[in-house]
């Protein structure tokens, strides 16, 4: 009997121990599993806002959502067609939005905070010389193989860090613009205005994200209205704070950076910068 006791001892222990094994794997099972899940995606710091918070009356046309752009595609961490900018970026907006209301003009904005990550998906796109698709467009004169030695596709950008935006002049009332279609015949960013893609911005003499050295802000082949008109446009924002990238018409930074030295890459969308 004493042996028998104590062979039902050790199975009832083993029986335990058992149990305790099969009851903690679904626990360590769902621990495992929560330590594979995403991390949250980080958020803006204080200092952004939402542009539409500050000036609901400017134009958004938030190209690197859609897939009109050089790569052909949505860029990676464009969620939502959204300009986020640090808030004094987007005061100076509204400043030279008022003056121009009042001149009959609209600023509208192709890109505003632009995430590391969406820059790092231009380098990913940069280095596979296959990829060749909106050649006719974006890049026509230029060799893909030179993007980064030209200067057209860097590691950083500053838009990563909030302060910068692309963005052109619209004539008011605003025209309305047709979306583009994926496949459609693409035709130079330096073609005349009534032959390139349909925007309802004034003629800048290229459009928007051509790579081409007609898009530097003086270039002497650029003269007569076209020329004006970037004129305007720089001087508008100049009046603000904003200094013009000399290679890019459209490229503006407000000085003094509220993030001089920080590259961001919280998402673009609502949810980053919340109610501010």
């Amino acid at each position: 009997m004493t042996g028998m006791r104590t062979a039902l001892r050790a199975l009832a222990t083993a029986g335990a121990a058992l149990l305790a094994v099969t009851a903690a794997a679904p626990a360590q099972a769902r621990s495992g599993s929560a330590s594979t899940q995403a991390r949250p995606e980080p958020r803006a710091p204080d200092g952004f806002v939402a542009l539409r918070s500050v000036d609901p009356t400017i134009i958004q046309e938030m190209r690197y959502t859609t897939a009109h752009t050089f790569l052909g595609e949505r860029v990676d961490g464009y969620r939502q067609p959204l300009c986020i900018l640090t808030r004094p970026a987007a005061r100076a907006l509204h400043q030279a939005q008022k003056r121009l209301l009042r001149q009959g003009y609209s600023l509208k904005v192709y890109d505003c905070y632009r995430p590391q990550r969406a820059v790092d998906h231009f380098v990913r796109w940069a280095k596979d010389l296959d990829d060749q698709s909106m050649k006719a467009e974006f890049y026509p004169l230029v060799d893909k193989s030179r993007l980064f030695e030209d200067g057209y596709i860097a590691e950083k950008s500053g838009h990563s860090r909030g302060s910068t935006v692309d963005l052109t002049l619209v004539r008011l009332p605003a025209l309305p613009t047709r979306p583009y279609r994926p496949g459609e015949r693409l035709t130079p960013c330096f073609a005349p205005q009534d032959e390139r893609f349909p925007d309802n911005s004034i003629d800048m003499g290229t459009g928007y994200d051509c790579f081409d050295t007609l898009s530097h802000t003086d270039d002497p082949r650029i003269q007569g209205k076209q020329r004006a008109n970037r004129h305007f446009l720089k001087g508008a924002l100049t009046e603000v704070g904003f200094v013009n990238l000399p290679e890019e018409w459209w490229h503006f930074t407000y000085q003094p950076e509220l993030f001089p030295d920080t590259y961001f890459d919280f998402p673009v969308d609502r949810g980053s910068v919340g109610r501010r």
